[in-house]
């Protein structure tokens, strides 16, 4: 019998408590099964992750994190956060790492702390969740921390937050209240993110940090399956320069996180390559058991599974 892969997954969720006790409106609410479980960064979790064979988690503050704070509040409490999940990683550093919180409206107090998280707590880069305070960040004055990523070598998770107020008014209001989901998963989540995969693209942050590298979950927001088609029609455009697909493909990473889709993920491999797939389960906003049951049957081959499950992840994140 073969033996049992080793399994890393890197989009896996808890909350700190001091940070969660600034939250407010919908923010604030959370179903009781899943805020329990996103508390938990203990044998609890341990005892998850063993059921599933998972080796393994890579956590990061769950959504909204610190994106929608004002910065002064923002950058006080991400150092604490980062100081209390390093603590989380120590205790069980074989089955835990990290991806910091950082205070995204302070942009060089945000830059300042990927620094101290990857040089001092070992952190393998961090995680943003959706815009900030209603801004994407391609916007210039966010730059400093890309310019950071980079010179550090380590990735950006851009995660999904709820929409732009103004996008829910516009395009979802009619719906939300019978299919909250409408906001998330379902939908929102998806059009929010991958218009921030595509407004980096364009925004020339890849010309000015040729190192920076991006990760985006959910298989890449349906990004990897539109890449011919957002190539094609800004070649409309005339503009020049690599195209849409080449800086896509050379930057940015996706995950599987919360999408056991076979047809997906090889869709992802045919557009990215395996090399740049990595994979991930979303817990506890996904339950271990279907992801780790979904790898066992994957039609691949065992070289990308090895890849797909922790090779990739090891390069990348330096395990």
């Amino acid at each position: 019998m073969a033996a049992k892969p080793y399994v890393i997954a890197l989009e896996e969720h808890y909350v700190d408590p001091e940070v969660k006790r600034h939250y407010t409106g919908m923010d604030a609410r959370q179903a009781p099964g899943i805020a329990e479980r996103l508390e938990d960064v203990g044998q609890g979790r341990i005892a998850g992750m063993d059921a599933a064979g998972i080796d393994l988690q890579v956590l990061s503050h769950a959504n909204p994190g610190l994106q929608k704070m004002d910065a002064e509040t923002a950058a006080r409490l991400a150092r604490g956060a980062n100081d209390r999940l390093h603590e989380t990683v120590r205790a069980h550093p074989d089955r835990f790492a990290a991806f910091a919180a950082i205070p995204t409206p302070d942009p060089k107090a945000a830059a300042d702390e990927l620094e101290r998280a990857v040089t001092r707590l070992g952190f393998k880069g961090a995680l943003v969740n959706g815009l900030t305070n209603g801004a994407f960040l391609d916007e210039r004055r966010f730059w400093p921390i890309f310019e950071r990523a980079a010179a550090l070598d380590v990735p950006l998770y851009m995660h999904p937050s709820t929409p732009h107020p103004a996008v829910v008014e516009a395009y979802y209001k009619d719906y939300v209240e019978k299919y909250p989901s409408l906001l998330r998963a379902a939908w929102g989540f998806t059009v929010e993110t991958a218009t921030q995969g595509v407004r980096l693209v364009l925004s020339g942050v890849f010309d000015a940090y040729p190192n920076l590298k991006i990760i985006i979950g959910h298989l890449g927001e349906g990004l990897p399956f539109y890449l011919w088609r957002i190539t094609m029609g800004f070649e409309r455009d005339g503009r020049g320069g690599k195209s849409f697909r080449d800086v896509f493909c050379e930057h940015f990473y996706v995950t599987t996180s919360g999408f056991f889709s076979d047809p997906a993920l090889l869709c992802c491999m045919m557009e990215l390559g395996i090399d740049r797939i990595m994979f991930s389960v979303d817990y506890p906003f996904v339950d271990n058991p279907p992801g780790a049951k979904w790898t066992e049957t994957l039609p691949i081959c065992s070289e990308d599974k090895e890849k797909l499950l922790n090779g990739n992840a090891r390069r990348l994140l330096k395990i």
